[in-house]
């Protein structure tokens, strides 16, 4: 009996256990955002892995603001020396109150969070994130950063509760030599 009841309190405790050990993380949205200073063209500096970009280099995100006020977002790069191009859309769901938060389709009407996270004074660095602790983007206006301004990215991340030792760096090479 005493054996039984130490298996219970062993699966019941299991449970409870990995959640007081999950890594938690702050993916809020900043508050002080201006869309038009964000609109452009960003580098991918780095990201976490996901299959929509595994394998890709030399990419880049370019945002534009459309009639309608929604946003056309152009990702490119080179995968396996072919040239992708993924169309998509942006919208803010509430720019009042929540500025920093868009939602992003490449696909028909669905839609994803992307929370700018922090971006520095002259919107120049950007650290993006997502609902899910999955996604993550360091994107620049340049191909290269600092390493000074990197640090206070992965500062920032770190912070947030994001591991940052699972950031792919993303090769910017032909884009630095094209400049």
């Amino acid at each position: 009996m005493k054996r039984l009841i130490s298996y219970l309190v062993a699966a019941f405790s299991l449970p409870v256990l990995s959640m007081a050990q999950a890594p938690q993380y702050n993916n809020s949205p900043i508050s002080d955002f201006n869309l038009s200073r964000y609109l452009g063209t960003w580098y991918e500096i780095a990201r976490f892995d996901h299959s929509f970009e595994r394998g890709m280099d030399n990419v880049m995100a370019e945002y534009l603001l459309r009639d309608d006020g929604k946003i056309d977002v152009f990702n490119s790069g080179w995968k396996d020396g072919k040239y992708k191009v993924a169309d998509g859309k942006a919208k803010q769901p509430d720019p009042s109150k929540n500025p920093a938060h868009l939602e992003v389709s490449f696909f028909m009407f669905f839609y994803n969070d992307y929370n700018v996270m922090m971006i520095d004074d002259d919107y120049q660095v950007v650290l993006v994130g997502s609902k899910s602790p999955k996604y993550l983007w360091i994107l620049a206006r340049t191909p290269e950063v600092s390493d000074n301004v990197m640090d206070k990215v992965l500062d920032e991340a770190s912070e947030r509760g994001y591991n940052i030792d699972d950031l792919i760096w993303v090769d910017q090479s032909a884009n630095v030599e094209a400049l």
